[in-house]
């Protein structure tokens, strides 16, 4: 899987999330990051798509997180904005559904790390033509082997 992104529409952020699902399992994080409006709620849409969730993967900026069921592994969507420490994570249990769970979680860097010995970081931007970017980013040598060299 290439490391490097070009993400000219909704549709290739989507499509991203959707090949990321197809190496995602149980335990898995993956830590979102970037401003507003860089695609992070479109690449988990994908990811729920490709993990066969069958109702809408909304941003959970309101309820801080959900859990989406349905598909080969539930997905856990978590938006760490206006968390403002680790022991505010902690509040989320998220310990408790990881190791069953794919979990993503919006703008948790430094918070949700962790939470599991790997990660993901997903590092999204937008650039000033509108275009977005992605760049994976492994955390641990079980992620650096799934994603290859490239």
């Amino acid at each position: 899987m290439r490391r490097q992104h070009v993400l000219s529409t909704p549709e290739d952020t989507h499509a991203l999330g959707r090949e990321l699902a197809g190496v995602l399992a149980p335990g898995d994080l993956v830590v979102l990051v970037g401003p507003l409006g860089a695609g992070k709620t479109a690449l988990t849409q994908g990811i729920g798509a490709g993990l066969g969730v069958r109702e809408p993967v909304t941003s959970p900026t309101f309820v801080i997180s959900r859990v989406h069921r349905g598909g080969r592994v539930p997905l856990v969507h978590v938006d760490a904005y206006r968390l403002g420490s680790v022991a505010d994570v902690d509040d989320l249990d998220l310990d408790v559904t990881v190791a069953d769970s794919v979990t993503v979680v919006e703008w948790g860097l430094g918070l949700v790390e962790r939470l599991t010995d790997e990660h993901l970081e997903v590092r999204l931007d937008r650039r000033d033509d509108d275009v977005r970017t992605a760049v994976l980013v492994p955390h641990g040598p079980g992620w650096q082997a799934r994603l290859g060299g490239s």
